[in-house]
């Protein structure tokens, strides 16, 4: 038998290399590309979905707020709120508040922010652009102003497909139309819509400096003592884990907040008393009339949050179904020439039906 020639140890060292270089070949080519660096992976991933916004003319002096409202459409306010307190938003890479204003020319920095998925909220109902069109008190080139009901909320949000603002949007689709102030949702009366963004600017700078007329007809469980009353108490808005906003007189953390009260009636049903009022206000805090009644001990009737639940239960039986809080009218002067507005919205049936069953009282 002839035997095999045994290979020298040079030969099995050349034999064993090629082996491993066929072994590389047949490699996939992924397989040999060398694993990142850590670090250089984190920084990557920080910055992925990071959006550079440039504010342009149209939004300059608006609120860091809104404008991300604005360009942000889909994601939850209190997302927007929760990455502006925590400083994840910057304006020329530095932190700002959510009162800040931007600048023509700001770069704002955006951290990725998912918008939730939302079912299809499907057509607007035809019953509601017709009553839009029929509600509308005022319109010009500029704005306009609608006599909102009770019970309809002004934007889409909180398990609410579309508000008064995504309606108007629908049946106009080629206006650019935005919220000038909001009403609460159990609140009805005058809601301003500007229909052009520098309009937008003119009446928010009207607002800040306290040269918007916002009068207010309201009923209030009790009788406060006086005609007339000037509540200067600061407010301070607090949010809840379920969501619900809750906002309370706080002289230390709050914002200034200014109501003036004057007395228009009396009324006595059943042995309590009512008053109704007009509440004028001087500065335009969420929920300000509604608190502000209640720090004087005399609460707004049917008010679900901050009212009185026993009176509350009574006057439901003798017909009111809803908070007594009317927008009753506005007044602004806007414009070159200066143009001055006055708009008034009558009491709604339900609240004046009301009033003719209560006993005026002597």
């Amino acid at each position: 038998m002839t035997s095999r020639p045994r290979r020298s140890k040079s030969d099995r060292s050349t034999a064993s290399r090629a082996k491993v270089r066929q072994r590389e070949r047949a490699r996939p080519a992924a397989a040999l590309t060398p694993a990142p660096d850590r670090r250089a992976a984190q920084s990557a991933s920080s910055d992925a979905g990071v959006r550079i916004l440039r504010v342009d003319a149209e939004a300059n002096g608006q609120r860091i707020d809104n404008f991300l409202l604005r360009h942000l459409k889909g994601v939850p306010r209190s997302h927007l709120y929760r990455v502006l307190r925590r400083g994840e938003v910057r304006v020329n890479k530095g932190r700002i508040k959510a009162s800040h204003r931007v600048q023509a020319g700001d770069l704002v920095r955006v951290p990725p922010l998912r918008a939730p998925q939302v079912a299809d909220p499907g057509r607007i109902p035809s019953a509601r652009l017709a009553w839009l069109s029929e509600a509308i008190l005022h319109e010009d080139e500029q704005l306009l102003v609608l006599d909102k009901p009770a019970g309809l909320a002004v934007h889409g949000g909180s398990g609410l497909s579309f508000g008064v603002i995504e309606s108007l949007r629908a049946l106009r689709p080629g206006d650019a139309l935005e919220l000038v102030h909001r009403l609460d949702r159990e609140t009805s009366g005058c809601l301003m819509i500007s229909k052009r963004r520098g309009t937008l600017r003119q009446l928010h700078a009207l607002m800040r400096e306290g040269r918007m007329d916002k009068r207010y007809r309201a009923l209030m469980v009790g009788d406060p003592g006086r005609d007339k009353m000037i509540v200067d108490a600061p407010l301070v808005k607090n949010v809840l884990h379920g969501g619900e906003r809750i906002v309370r007189v706080d002289h230390e953390q709050g914002r200034a907040a200014r109501t003036l009260f004057r007395v228009q009636a009396r009324y006595v049903v059943e042995s309590m008393t009512l008053t109704l009022v007009e509440a004028e206000l001087v500065t335009g805090r969420t929920h300000q009339i509604r608190v502000h009644a209640a720090s004087l001990g005399t609460p707004l009737a049917g008010d679900p949050k901050y009212g009185d639940e026993e009176a509350n239960r009574r006057l439901k039986a003798l017909g009111l179904g809803r908070l007594f809080l009317h927008a009753a009218g506005l007044g602004w002067t806007l414009g070159d020439p200066p143009r001055s507005y006055r708009l008034s919205a009558p009491l709604p049936a339900e609240l004046a039906v009301f009033l003719t069953r209560l006993e005026p009282s002597t």
